[in-house]
């Protein structure tokens, strides 16, 4: 519609330069005063005129006072006979400068005659010859609707270019895929000795764990042609287009062989096969079909190595998986505490750091975050002292960011009431005393009832160091803590509030998972329940079954019901016995609203 309007417009200015141009052709006499030859005889004879010009029948007069005149004569007659025959002095006439002109060309009257009529004709044609120029671009569009969408990554030096070292941590997998780098720049090497580098690799990784900048290294430290496309990309409503992107894709990628094409989250086409709704033979069983051939066809030769990036290796088809297509797949995992600092100085070089900053401690309250996270993390610190006008990033402002990353953004704008912000203040005071006394539970490095998010209060705890396996009794004692601001609650105002909505639901959710996914049931044993149901064209974890029967479903509720007693209990039994603490706690965080580590410490300590 835009183009149209466009074309509209640049029509309607060609017409209004015609009709200027006709303006312009035309005489400026044109557009002075008429008169009758008896009034141009009495003027002759008035001594008035100073120049007659004849251009045919039409004459042109200029007085003596400059002023321009037109009049007409009869035809066949000459200007001169007719002035003498109205009575204009012969003696005043031939002193009133008579000159003969041609008069204007056919082709200009011509002109001057068939514009108004040929100009709407014109203006007629050109729309429908723009009309035709469009749908003639549509259908060319059309006919390269199969086209790959394939990019080719810049690897010439107008940007800065990401390697290896732009990659913290990673170690294992950087290692892995250097010997895909190695291939690519020295493949004799390999083949003397009936090497095959991998057709495929995949790299596996949740969100934020640097799969696609690992990808990026990986195209600059091989220099060679690096083709980028999302999974998305090949899957379109019409039959068979999908599949041709995969071709075209794989063909320019042979032409300028060795070289990369990366396929950005492969489970958008790579899931289950014969699981779709309208049969087998959809689109997007099609384009894998075709990926599956182009990676392990007739022709394997060509030096072209395919790399993809999920986070849902689940549920990508088993044929894409085996030998001679992805065979290679590599982890990306959380980033360890020492990577962790890592990916902070990386990300920190191009940002103003105060001396006092130390990365380690960040790193050390970050466990969890992704590259991602981090980044954003130092993202969110610059523009806290951005808005504090501060020259530098200061220690506090990555503290705080922190929590802004983990927790969300502060909502002072959501006020309390008085008895609103006590029972707060007495819930997260119950979280922290309790974490602070049971054995197992993370150090507390900030208490707040400040809203955050969508919690009205929070109690941060962080781990001291990274944990990959956890107990039952560190299980027992998260369970004690999630119930503690529920019994805290119930303990100092006969009551409770909505507020311990989440820590229920969190509380029942890890009880569930320690009685039927990790064998933390005496009763029951070391048995796992219930089966889920893969509906892989709606997702994962769409449904489950029961493979238990009533009695194994009455035992697991029971022995849910038993560890959520058993931590509300031990959470009972820390607030009646500190439970002058808790008071303290609780009036120093109605005071101050927040509590810092060495603060809430020195009230635990008495």
């Amino acid at each position: 519609m835009k183009t149209f309007i466009r074309y509209i417009t640049i029509v309607f200015l060609i017409l209004i330069t015609a009709a200027g141009l006709v303006i312009l052709f035309q005489s400026p006499l044109k557009n002075s005063g008429q008169i009758g030859l008896s009034e141009l005889a009495d003027k002759i004879n008035a001594g008035e005129v100073k120049e007659i010009a004849v251009k045919g029948d039409e004459l042109d007069i200029v007085l003596i006072d400059d002023k321009m005149l037109v009049s007409q004569k009869e035809s066949g007659v000459s200007a001169f006979e007719s002035l003498l025959n109205l009575g204009a002095d012969p003696k005043k006439l031939s002193g009133a400068n008579i000159k003969i002109e041609d008069a204007e060309s056919g082709a200009a009257l011509i002109f001057a005659a068939l514009i108004p009529v040929v100009l709407p004709i014109i203006f007629i044609l050109l729309i429908f010859w723009l009309m035709f120029n469009q749908a003639q671009k549509g259908s060319m569009q059309a006919f390269s609707f199969g086209k790959s969408k394939a990019r080719l990554a810049n690897l010439d030096g107008s940007k800065k270019k990401i390697t290896f070292r732009d990659v913290a941590g990673l170690i294992e997998a950087k290692e892995e895929i250097s010997e895909v780098v190695e291939f690519l720049r020295d493949p004799k090497k390999f083949h003397l000795l009936g090497a095959r580098i991998p057709r495929g690799i995949l790299l596996v990784g949740s969100p934020g764990t640097g799969k696609t900048l690992l990808a990026k290294a990986v195209a600059n430290e091989a220099n060679v042609p690096f083709y980028f496309v999302s999974g998305s990309e090949f899957v379109e409503m019409f039959v068979g287009v999908g599949a041709n992107r995969v071709r075209d894709m794989f063909e320019l990628a042979k032409k300028t062989a060795p070289a990369i094409v990366f396929v950005d989250e492969i489970d958008a086409v790579g899931r289950h096969r014969g699981a779709g709704l309208g049969g087998g033979h959809d689109e997007r069983e099609q384009t894998l079909n075709q990926i599956l051939v182009e990676m392990d066809g007739f022709d394997t030769n060509d030096a072209v190595i395919v790399m993809a990036a999920t986070n849902r290796p689940d549920i990508l088809d088993p044929a894409l998986l085996r030998p001679g297509r992805f065979d290679r797949r590599i982890i990306l995992d959380e980033p360890s505490l020492k990577d962790r600092e890592e990916i902070l100085k990386i990300h920190a070089l191009d940002k103003p750091l105060a001396k006092t900053v130390n990365l380690k401690i960040v790193a050390e309250r970050t466990p969890g975050l992704s590259g991602a996270d981090l980044a954003n993390l130092l993202n969110e610190a610059a523009i806290l002292a951005a808005r504090n006008n501060q020259k530098e990033i200061a220690q506090n402002n990555l503290f705080e960011a922190i929590e802004k990353v983990i927790l969300g953004p502060e909502r002072r704008s959501h006020v309390f009431s008085k008895k609103e912000k006590e029972i707060t203040a007495y819930h997260e005071a119950g979280h922290a005393l309790v974490a602070s006394s049971l054995p197992y539970c993370d150090p507390i490095h900030k208490v707040s009832i400040v809203s955050r998010g969508r919690a009205g209060g929070y109690t941060l705890k962080l781990p001291s160091e990274d944990k990959h396996l956890r107990s039952r009794m560190e299980f027992e004692s998260e369970l004690a803590v999630l119930l503690s601001g529920y019994a805290a609650e119930k303990m100092i105002f006969k009551d409770t509030t909505t507020g311990a909505s989440n820590d229920l639901r969190v509380a029942s959710d890890l009880a569930r998972k320690m009685v039927t996914e990790y064998g933390m049931s005496d009763s029951i044993g070391p048995v796992a329940f219930g089966e889920k149901e893969e509906m892989v064209f709606l997702g994962k974890d769409f449904g489950s079954t029961k493979n238990y029967s009533e009695t194994i479903a009455f035992q697991i509720d029971t022995e849910i019901k038993k560890l959520i007693s058993k931590g509300l209990n031990s959470a009972k039994k820390v607030l009646s016995q500190k439970i002058n603490t808790l008071h303290k706690i609780a009036k120093e965080l109605i005071s101050k609203e927040t509590l810092e580590q060495k603060e809430f410490y020195a009230l635990v300590r008495g």
